[in-house]
């Protein structure tokens, strides 16, 4: 089937890969020309485990290609996903001008039947949206060609998207046509073998389910950082808790891991936009602000146990930092965790050595040559002539480390955990002080 995929970022890029991995011709199509240069040389510009060797083979088998050319890319496929991005607007609300740009282009150059696909996350009627802008360009034209919009979001994690992609929990798909359903059933029928994943459904309550998976995660994990916070002040240990709890499969393991707070392209957007939404319907969504507030509370809490472990003397201190994206397995650092934290210690005074696997070429295109961050190849440089670490993001390699090494590079021997990456227990009998999350004894809780 000839695919059409408008938008080459994340979600557009493992979309067209993974379906051109399974058969399909896929052209993927995006505004930027350097972006499309760099994927035709084979440079992928997102690190996602799996995602290069696909691009490169279904490019040399001629299943996959790129282009900027929005006629080019209306004409190629019966299918025309949309994939761009969907950023938050000043008031919190999704920014629609790229998907609504999209329509218009598919409008303006479309000469048969088409299945406009809402790929990207979208708030609750945009398929209205969608389906108007084409229809405007179409009227333009003085042409009466039929086409169908389809709510087809996509549930993908960062560091796990081909798995999710290739092996799906579901595929939701809102639409009111049976020549669409047709279509998209054809499109995922290799992923449909063993069992039917598809679940039909109107396009409102398609867009409404990717904000509410979202959300639903998002207030799992705000919940147990409240109870987190919570065992500090009362001695207990939230790692006790959280396996007393998840063995209940009501409540499951699943987001139910305290930290320093989530980040990453989808949680804190999609809690922002369907807050937003559920203002405009004059409804006030206590639980998700709770959410959205917590979560933002949660990303200083690092900052604070050392604040207080120096007695809120910061200035001319050396902060090693273990991890930077948002979660381990990609390059990603939007509304990262590390992000506020290195923020509130350059504001008293302190200085930052940071070391993550992959994101390190990103953090440069962030903060460029910011005082007081350096840059370390490696998570040893990054401890030598700091004075305690700190830890943001549970990269496996940061999971059984040389603590005899730890204790004897940084001038304290102690350790600021946001993951709870350790059991306290064994750096005590390396005879260093362990700062985690909700952990109990040793615990400084603010306020």
């Amino acid at each position: 089937m000839k695919i059409t995929i408008f938008g080459t970022g994340y979600v557009g890029l493992v979309t067209g890969a993974c379906l051109a991995d399974v058969g399909h011709h896929v052209l993927c199509m995006d505004v930027d020309q350097g972006k499309i240069d760099k994927l035709r040389n084979g440079h992928i510009p997102i690190y996602e485990p799996g995602l290069e060797s696909i691009v490169k083979h279904t490019v040399e088998a001629g299943r996959l290609a790129f282009t900027t050319d929005a006629k080019e890319a209306v004409a190629h496929g019966v299918l025309q996903f949309i994939a761009v991005g969907t950023p938050p607007d000043e008031d919190g609300s999704a920014d629609l001008q790229y998907v609504t740009a999209v329509a218009r282009s598919i409008g303006q150059y479309m000469d048969e039947y088409k299945v406009v696909v809402d790929k990207s996350t979208v708030p609750v009627g945009t398929g209205d949206r969608v389906k108007a802008a084409v229809r405007s360009e179409l009227d333009k034209r003085g042409l009466e060609l039929e086409f169908d919009v389809v709510s087809n979001p996509e549930f993908l994690k960062e560091g796990a998207a081909i798995t999710d992609f290739m092996k799906p929990d579901r595929i939701i798909v809102g639409t009111d046509s049976e020549r669409a359903k047709e279509v998209l059933h054809e499109v995922y029928y290799p992923f449909n073998r063993s069992h039917d994943r598809m679940i039909f459904m109107d396009i409102r309550s398609a867009e409404l389910t990717k904000y509410a998976a979202n959300s639903m995660l998002a207030t799992k994990i705000s919940f147990m950082n409240e109870i987190a916070n919570l065992a500090e002040r009362l001695g207990a240990d939230i790692e006790n808790v959280r396996r007393g709890i998840g063995s209940d499969p009501r409540i499951g393991y699943h987001f139910i891991y305290p930290g320093c707070g989530y980040g990453g392209s989808c949680f804190p957007k999609d809690v922002q936009a369907l807050t937003r939404t559920a203002r405009d319907c004059d409804y006030d969504s206590r639980l998700l602000n709770a959410v959205e507030a917590v979560n933002n509370a949660q990303k200083h809490v690092l900052f604070d146990k050392i604040s207080h472990y120096f007695n809120g003397n910061l200035k001319g201190k050396v902060v090693g930092i273990w991890g930077l994206a948002f979660k381990p397995n990609t390059d990603d650092m939007r509304e990262a965790s590390s992000r506020a934290l290195m923020q509130d210690l350059w504001n008293a005074g302190a200085s930052v050595q940071a070391f993550d696997p992959e994101a390190m070429e990103e953090t440069q295109r962030i903060f460029g040559d910011q005082p007081g961050l350096t840059l370390c190849g490696t998570k040893e440089q990054a401890l030598k002539g700091a004075d305690v670490l700190a830890i943001c993001t549970e990269w496996k390699e940061f999971r059984s480390p040389d603590f005899a090494a730890i204790a004897a590079t940084i001038k304290e021997p102690v350790v600021f955990d946001g993951r709870n990456l350790y059991e306290p227990e064994m750096l005590e009998r390396h005879g260093m002080t362990y700062y985690a999350i909700g952990r109990g004894r040793n615990q400084f809780h603010g306020g």
